[in-house]
């Protein structure tokens, strides 16, 4: 048998490494997130609707490969917590449009703070140059995967 180096020995491959610290990060995420009153999926559709709003509650069902009674759950919990709304749709009046509100837009400040410090704490044995690295090289295998961006995957996408 091949001789291993200790590292490869006690901590596995890089599959394994991504899953370990994929998973730790996403508990300690919830953690984080929930200090705000948050699930991660909630979380999850602020992000995704600040960053392309206006979209219809079907579009943003299918991107994130939500079941629409699951979606429409979702989206009711966070309209009655006054953080999104739904508009008719232009030009389809049939359809509704989400949009963050003005108080939508302070959680999403706030999402960004503890989005941040949780990066931090999480690569905090890394330098600035190393993060910006790794970061590219996660997006690479992102890519090649087919993985759909800003898209966790909590949210199976539909086959």
């Amino acid at each position: 048998m091949p001789e291993v180096g200790n590292s490869e020995r006690s901590w596995g491959g890089a599959s394994f490494l991504l899953a370990q610290v994929g998973a730790h990060a996403a508990a300690r995420f919830k953690e984080r997130i929930a200090e705000l009153d948050l699930a991660a999926p909630q979380a999850g559709l602020l992000r995704m609707i600040a960053v392309t709003p206006g979209l219809s509650q079907q579009a943003y069902a299918t991107r994130l490969g939500t079941p629409p009674s699951r979606f429409v759950t979702l989206v009711d919990g966070l309209e009655a917590r006054g953080l999104v709304e739904r508009r008719r749709g232009e030009p389809d009046r049939r359809l509704y449009a989400l949009h963050l509100t003005e108080a939508g837009q302070q959680m999403m400040r706030r999402i960004g703070a503890v989005g941040r410090a949780h990066e931090n704490a999480l690569c905090e044995a890394l330098n600035d140059t190393e993060r910006a690295q790794l970061r590219d090289l996660l997006a690479r295998i992102a890519e090649q995967q087919e993985l759909t961006a800003g898209v966790h995957p909590g949210y199976r996408p539909r086959s």
